[in-house]
């Protein structure tokens, strides 16, 4: 009897060890499945807005519907993720999110590579169904329609004379305005908006990002968005897709200077203004300034 309780016991122990490590998997995996949709949500809206106005002869849109189009895709890929992952949808983030915050970094990984993925799927959907726009416009596919789908300096404009090295400081700056806003607007112990307002103020961060910081090199910021697209097109006809219209090797700059960027940004956050936040248990109103201890003592004084 004792021996059959002792092996049920062990019995017990191991299912309930597996069930943890199968819900675990499963959360894992919905994680990664809320990523790439929500990258991939992003694309359709990104990477289809430059293929709209690229192909529609300056008819149908501007740089600025370029922008704000960003700016949805980016939010409705953060509604479409947020309450299962936590809408990452870009590696810099991710991988920033490791270093400064609670995110685990056995998770930085296979994030990076589902949203590179919805990424990839998100810009094969956007090659399809513009396929016949962009043989018109572009039969031979080449960097004149590249910019479609992945960022180039001076997007693509030669006459600009934008360096790799500049491009590469660009995304380095772009990320690192994204990454700091996006802890100022997540902190819960700063003036935070409410969650579902969220997502809001994150797309008007890329909008203003896109209107202000286009020339140099696209404002990829984001690994995934500009990997996952470039691949891609190089597999769909894009044989330039890797190199800059001069021959410079290029893609890898939006892969590590937002990473770079990301990592500045988050650890500006945290240096400049999260270290100087009161603790939310101090129990002080959020946005207020805090009294001095004479000032605090004052209404005492004139009680007594």
């Amino acid at each position: 009897m004792t021996t059959r309780n002792a092996s049920g016991s062990v019995s017990a122990a191991r299912k309930a060890s597996g069930s943890a490590s199968a819900a675990r998997r499963r959360t894992l995996i919905g994680e990664l499945s809320a990523e790439f949709a929500g990258t991939m949500i992003l694309i359709l809206f990104g990477v289809g807005v430059v293929a709209q106005v690229t192909t529609g002869d300056g008819g149908l849109g501007d740089h600025d519907s370029i922008a704000w189009a960003w700016g949805i895709g980016v939010m409705l890929g953060i509604y479409t993720a947020g309450r299962i992952s936590g809408a990452h949808l870009n590696p810099a983030v991710s991988l920033a999110m490791a270093v400064f915050s609670d995110f685990e970094w056995r998770k930085v990984l296979p994030y990076s590579i589902a949203q590179i993925l919805g990424a990839f799927v998100g810009a094969l959907i956007v090659r399809a169904a513009y396929g016949d726009a962009i043989a018109s416009v572009d039969p031979g596919h080449t960097h004149a329609t590249q910019g479609i789908f992945s960022t180039l300096p001076g997007n693509g404009d030669a006459a600009l004379g934008v360096s790799l090295t500049t491009a590469f400081a660009d995304q380095v700056i772009g990320t690192a305005i994204l990454l700091f806003l996006i802890m100022a607007i997540t902190d819960a112990k700063n003036s935070a908006p409410i969650a579902w307002f969220s997502p809001v103020a994150i797309a008007f961060v890329i909008v203003g990002i896109g209107m202000a910081w286009g020339t140099n090199a696209g404002y990829a910021i984001n690994p995934a968005r500009d990997f996952g697209p470039r691949l891609a097109s190089f597999v769909t006809g894009y044989d330039g897709a890797w190199v800059t219209a001069a021959g410079d090797l290029y893609f890898w700059i939006p892969i590590v200077a937002p990473l770079v960027g990301g990592l500045i940004g988050a650890g500006a956050y945290k240096v400049l203004i999260s270290r100087f936040l009161p603790a939310e248990e101090e129990g002080e109103e959020v946005g207020t300034i805090p009294e001095t201890t004479s000032e605090a003592r004052e209404p005492e004084r004139k009680s007594a």
